[in-house]
């Protein structure tokens, strides 16, 4: 089978890329996604989240190696495996990060990925129900809105932030993004609006766009250097897809330098060791993964059933919610659960926040996997820019092993520092009147006062805010592995296009710039294709 172009990975990314290249009639688009299409009712209904980590036709869980910085323990990593990957299955929270962030990229080497650059990329991927003007997109494919059905208790969160000394916003990708307030959110008529609903439902019936569900992707094949073939496997069968002008990786910050490693892009040693005839020798593939390490406060309510939990009332309460978003697509199930948040600085002569807090209206304990009695909330303390650095690599040489994932938490100490400042201002907030008579702390981390004490708690609980970056870099340095219009180093026809290529890591959530990413290659590659 012979394409224009062979896209791997129907996430975030392949998404928007597939919808965007196959507006040209005249170019033939394949789309390959290891999982199935996204048709579960748990991801339409945004209050499937809750059951989104169990959820293994939709989701990988993998596990990271042990991380010293935790105390040994092997950190859970999911990912979004079905169309929309990871935007099918996140909290929809729609962030786009700081505008230094941008800025630092192009001073990092990225010309054009300043924030005045990416602006109007954002904006054109955006259809915000409430907001406009010089800063949000009205008309783009990707609908953000306010929730439907706030719960009282995220309001009473922020109104705590303001007690707290936290500006009130309405706008976090706004003017200014420090402050407290309730999160947009990618959903449309009470439904999740994943990347795939956004991008690639309305036009599955383009005659020149192909899309392969259930297609693992061994490796990249090259021919006279050049990257010419996808190797693949469904239903059992090889399956060999051909791209006359170019394959474009987008698996995420695991799946694609796993795929560049099989294909014999990467570290020399590594391959060699391995068995893999090396094709280039690309010392940063896998390389400089980062993450925002998250510590998370928990805080059971007495009188709190408004609140999602696990009791007798509280799971008729959610047949109730059940009726109501069958029937209306409102009520309790339309939340994203993460549904308030600030930014904040942890300390005086920052120029931008390096805290994020998510108010979240139930007790997650272990990534919801640790079942707990009775009501409550959390809250999510995450350091926005941390300095840590780990690597991806390879377990063998087959496309189904787990790769090796090894983040190094909190291996470099000012992480930690970020994080024990975050969890002082976020007990400030806990404690305020509009939510000091709710609840009170977990005995768990409540006991955690000295730093000693503190640290290590911290080091005992803390894990991934699900938002892996950087693992093939973008620049100009021997450890990038793509240039600034994302194509791989010393490798003609083949570019990544994911969150592996963020340079550093964005002060938010990931997946509204990963979305900006691929709009922007999009035009990159149809420019190509008509010279």
């Amino acid at each position: 089978m012979e394409f224009d172009f062979v896209i791997v990975g129907g996430g975030s990314a392949g998404s928007v890329l597939a919808a965007r290249l196959s507006e040209d009639p005249g170019l033939q688009v394949a789309l390959l996604e290891a999982g199935p299409p996204d048709d579960s009712v748990l991801i339409h209904c945004p209050g499937g989240l809750a059951l989104m980590a169990r959820n293994k036709r939709s989701s990988q869980v993998l596990r990271t190696e042990p991380q010293p910085g935790l105390k040994g323990r092997r950190g859970l990593q999911p990912r979004g495996r079905t169309l929309g990957g990871s935007s099918s299955t996140n909290a929809m929270i729609y962030m786009r990060g700081h505008p230094q962030d941008y800025d630092a990229w192009a001073a990092m080497g990225n010309p054009g990925w300043g924030w005045q650059d990416v602006l109007p990329w954002f904006i054109r991927a955006e259809g915000n129900e409430r907001l406009g003007g010089d800063l949000h997109g009205q008309a783009g494919p990707l609908n953000v809105a306010d929730l439907r059905d706030p719960n009282p208790f995220s309001q009473r969160f922020v109104e705590a932030g303001v007690q707290a000394g936290l500006p009130r916003t309405d706008d976090f990708n706004g003017a200014s993004q420090e402050g407290v307030g309730l999160y947009q959110v990618t959903q449309k008529n009470g439904e999740r609006h994943s990347a795939a609903k956004a991008y690639l439902t309305p036009v599955r019936s383009r005659s020149n766009l192909h899309v392969f569900t259930d297609t693992v992707v061994d490796r990249v094949g090259l021919h006279e250097g050049r990257a010419r073939t996808v190797h693949a496997l469904r239903a059992g069968q090889a399956l060999t897809l051909t791209a006359r002008r170019e394959v474009v990786l987008s698996a995420g910050a695991f799946g694609s330098p796993a795929i560049l490693m099989r294909s014999g892009l990467g570290p020399a040693a590594h391959l060699q060791a391995l068995g893999i005839a090396v094709q280039r020798d690309l010392p940063g593939v896998g390389a400089h993964l980062h993450d925002h390490p998250d510590v998370v406060l928990v805080a059971p309510v007495s009188q709190g059933r408004d609140l999602f939990g696990l009791s007798l009332g509280g799971a008729w309460d959610v047949l109730r919610d059940v009726r109501q978003w069958r029937q209306w697509r409102r009520g309790r199930l339309t939340t994203n659960f993460a549904e308030a948040g600030a930014f904040l600085r942890s300390q005086e002569g920052l120029s931008q926040p390096d805290v994020q807090l998510h108010f979240v209206v139930a007790q997650l304990v272990n990534h919801g996997l640790e079942l707990v009695g009775g009501h409550g909330f959390s809250l999510h303390v995450c350091a926005l820019q941390p300095s840590s650095r780990g690597t991806v690599r390879l377990r063998d040489a087959s496309p189904h092993s787990a790769p090796l994932i090894d983040p190094q938490f909190l291996s470099d100490p000012q992480d930690l520092q970020t994080l024990m400042r975050g969890v002082r201002r976020a007990r400030q907030i806990l404690a305020q009147p509009a939510l000091a008579a709710q609840g009170e702390e977990w005995a768990r981390s409540a006991q955690a006062q000295s730093d000693a004490e503190l640290e290590d708690w911290i080091r005992e609980n803390a894990d991934t805010i699900y938002h892996p970056v950087g693992t093939c870099r973008m620049g100009a340095d021997p450890q990038a592995v793509v240039d600034a219009q994302l194509r791989v180093h010393g490798v003609p026809g083949l570019r990544v296009v994911d969150a592996s290529v963020m340079p550093r890591i964005v002060s938010g959530n990931t997946n509204a710039p990963t979305i900006m990413l691929a709009e922007r290659a999009a035009d990159f590659m149809r420019r190509d294709a008509r010279a």
